[in-house]
């Protein structure tokens, strides 16, 4: 079947092989760029093919020991996929673009692999007292754990590629990068490369264990390399990081085994069966199996020690030869690692503090300002370039007119009073690890004479329509944010609005990117014209009745035009969560779309309470107000978007199209409260309010932040007030603690 779906293209490339490979280079690369031109329309689809075939002959071979062609073929087909990346090479400079990006392989070079657990990123500190707090919630979750009892752990933060190498029987069968946390690129032919990566593993490691770790590149080896590229008249590269990623994605695994990549093991994904209770007995097990493991990693138990520690790092950080920046903290015992688990993004046991960050001088060419997608102006510096922190910034963010005033979201001055930003001013410029550069302060001394202040539009640069700065109903102070009021009618917004549904965490239509948004959105054409997203998934339809064909286009082609219409058939049906968030209601994240989704079940339950709240009072409204994490704010932003008429079109005529599935409680441990609300009140002493709604969700519970009819349980506390009382009103049932775990574990 796999084999099948690949042969008459790869015929066609040994066909043409044969006939050119007697020609001299220079006549080749004229016949290869005819042929792909001709054949496939993407050079990079092409070896993607090609390329993908030999990592599936190489996995048959290596894994199954089922060779499915010869020794032969399989030559021929590595000189030919060598033979088109030399052209790649010569002809866009592909290897040089891959080595200079950060992440950005040629869509499809790469197969991709399922994570069997998420690669989830870490939160951010940046200061003392941050890592004081996240020390403090730690404590605060887990509750009844006396000070000083909770280690710690603390290792560099590594600034390579995240990797994670799966072993089964002892044996390295796929190694695979981060990708979006869910699903990354199989780079397992180039990991073999790396000598610090053990191919096999010892007799006691279980028999199914992932390590994780950071691919990077030492100091010394990209001064050695970038030596060496000038040496031979070459362009150099620009820093370790995206040296060591660009190799890593290289098709030749020759090229990345000559550029001495590294690795460092500090965590897992899944293990059969685990050798170790703590987080540093686990990293020591790593290294006993023949992982490099970081020496500056220690087990700490206070928080004055790990600050002590993140200083020594600190102070040490330039005579390491390798890149870090910053200092990683976990929770050692792994049992507790569970109780704490994850919030939506990160786990609530580990925490990166960064480095401070690093700064430079630019001047400020132009202000522009960009319109999202709900509306919001915001200012953009263009900055003479200048590089911060080894990346060069060209761009640094305004955030909003206060903030080009020196004025503070709380209305506080934040640079002194005759610091506003203005063009031609030399500024400041900040870049904290992967953070937005922005402008910290003005070099008054150098602010040219005759300078002007910024005048914020008062009108979108966009459609032209007023933009108004909203006055907060409780506070009676005005939104920091200026917002376009042309809703649908911008195109700025539109257009940003289908950005935002087909992004990854929403849902996530492989092959429409910005560019692809932009090109159909601007299309005249009414076969081609995407302004709103039903429109994505009736253009399958409107191109087939079109003698305008999609795959004629610069830019596209048969292949992607067939996977384009394919992930978007593929999205017809989708998660209630992953819908909601796509809507694209303000102040309505991920997380709030999980709660919404696990609160009403159907989109149908959903919409309906949502107009039924219309009116901000009642039943309905009380509900969405009760839900846990759902304050007023968004609840009335939610309800708004209900009440416009536009909006009800679009989603009329998005649910032709698309069918919401019903929330999904399959992960969901079944249990007496799954489907219940529950609202939790009064001191809690058995366990912290956090860990008490924990694991009532996990147990499929909805938790609540207020009683009302639709309650079904109040586990009340010392000290229960007016809640209890109103539990007690409406005839729910109230429990104690004790009573409340009985229960549980009846």
């Amino acid at each position: 079947m796999y084999i099948r779906g690949y042969d008459r293209v790869l015929d066609k490339v040994y066909d043409f092989h044969s006939k050119i490979k007697q020609e001299d280079p220079e006549k080749r690369v004229n016949l290869i760029r005819n042929f792909f031109l001709r054949n496939e329309g993407k050079l990079t689809e092409l070896i993607a093919i090609i390329n993908d075939f030999i990592g599936f002959c190489n996995s048959q071979y290596h894994t199954y020991d089922s060779p499915i062609i010869s020794d032969a073929a399989f030559d021929g087909l590595r000189i030919v996929r060598d033979d088109l990346l030399t052209f790649s090479t010569s002809l866009t400079g592909l290897e040089k673009a891959i080595a200079d990006s950060v992440g950005s392989a040629p869509a499809g070079i790469f197969s991709q692999v399922v994570h069997a657990r998420p690669m989830l990123s870490l939160d951010n500190t940046f200061s003392a007292d941050d890592a004081r707090d996240f020390v403090a919630s730690v404590y605060r979750f887990l509750g009844q754990m006396p000070d000083g009892s909770i280690a710690f752990t603390a290792e560099p933060k590594i600034d390579g590629l995240s990797m994670s190498l799966r072993y089964e029987n002892r044996k390295l069968i796929t190694a695979a990068t981060r990708g979006d946390g869910t699903t990354g690129e199989n780079v397992t032919a180039n990991i073999r490369t790396i000598s610090d990566i053990p191919q096999t593993l010892p007799d006691d490691a279980p028999d199914v264990v992932e390590v994780r770790g950071e691919v990077y590149m030492a100091k010394s080896d990209f001064l050695a390399l970038n030596a060496q590229m000038e040496a031979e008249g070459k362009q150099t590269y620009v820093n370790p990081r995206n040296t060591a990623a660009g190799s890593l994605r290289q098709l030749d695994a020759k090229v990345t085994a000559s550029r001495k990549l590294r690795f460092f093991a500090y965590a897992w994904g899944e293990v059969s069966q685990m050798p170790a209770s703590t987080q540093w007995d686990m990293v020591q097990t790593f290294a006993r199996w023949g992982f490099p493991v970081n020496p500056l990693m220690r087990r700490l138990s206070s928080i004055e020690e790990i600050l002590a520690h993140y200083d020594a790092i600190g102070l040490e950080r330039a005579a390491l030869d390798y890149d870090i920046d910053g200092v990683v903290y976990k929770v050692d015992r792994l049992d507790l690692q569970a109780r704490l688990g994850f919030r939506s993004r990160s786990p609530r046991w580990a925490t990166a503090h960064k480095f401070p960050a690093e700064q430079a001088f630019t001047t400020v060419e132009a202000i522009d300002i960009q319109v999202g997608r709900t509306g919001a102006l915001t200012p953009v510096a263009r900055l003479t370039p200048v590089t911060v922190g080894g990346v060069v910034v060209t761009n640094a963010t305004l955030h909003n007119a206060d903030y080009i005033e020196g004025i503070g979201n709380s209305g506080q001055r934040i640079r002194a009073l005759d610091h506003d930003i203005r063009i031609g001013d030399t500024v400041i410029v900040q870049r904290a690890g992967d953070v937005i550069p922005q402008v910290l302060d003005i070099v008054p001394e150098k602010r040219p004479a005759g300078s002007e202040k910024y005048a914020f539009p008062t009108k979108c640069p966009v459609c032209g329509s007023h933009a108004v700065r909203e006055k907060n109903e409780k506070t009676g102070k005005l939104d920091s944010v200026t917002r376009c009021t042309g809703g649908f009618v911008c195109r700025a917004q539109a257009k940003e609005h289908l950005k935002h549904f087909v992004s990854r965490n929403a849902f996530d239509i492989e092959g429409l990117g910005t560019k692809q948004i932009d090109f159909f959105f601007e299309s005249e054409d009414p076969s081609l014209t995407v302004r709103t997203a039903p429109d994505i998934f009736t253009l399958k339809e409107r191109q087939e009745k079109s003698l305008t064909k999609l795959e004629n286009i610069e830019g596209f082609g048969r292949v992607s035009v067939r996977k384009l219409f394919d992930a978007i058939d593929a999205r017809r049906q989708i998660s209630l969560q992953r819908l909601i968030f796509a809507l694209g209601i303000r102040h309505v994240g991920e997380t709030t779309a999980k709660l919404l989704a696990r609160t009403y079940g159907s989109y149908s339950a959903f919409a309906e309470a949502m107009k039924d709240a219309a009116p901000r009072h009642g039943e309905a409204w009380n509900e969405l107000n009760a839900i846990e994490g759902i304050g007023e704010v968004v609840a009335a932003s939610i309800v708004e978007f209900y009440k416009e008429p536009r909006n009800l079109d679009v989603v009329e005529r998005l649910l032709r199209e698309v069918q919401p599935e019903d929330n999904d409680t399959t992960t969901i441990e079944a249990s007496a409260i799954t489907g219940k609300t529950v609202v939790f009140t009064g001191s809690l002493e058995r366990f912290t309010r956090e860990e008490a709604k924990a694991r009532a969700e996990a147990l499929g519970a909805k938790v609540a932040g207020s009683v009302s009819k639709k309650t079904d349980y109040v586990v009340a506390g010392p000290g229960a007030g007016s809640k209890l009382e109103k539990a007690r009103e409406l005839g729910v049932t109230v429990m104690t603690e004790e009573e409340w775990l009985d229960f549980l574990s009846a």
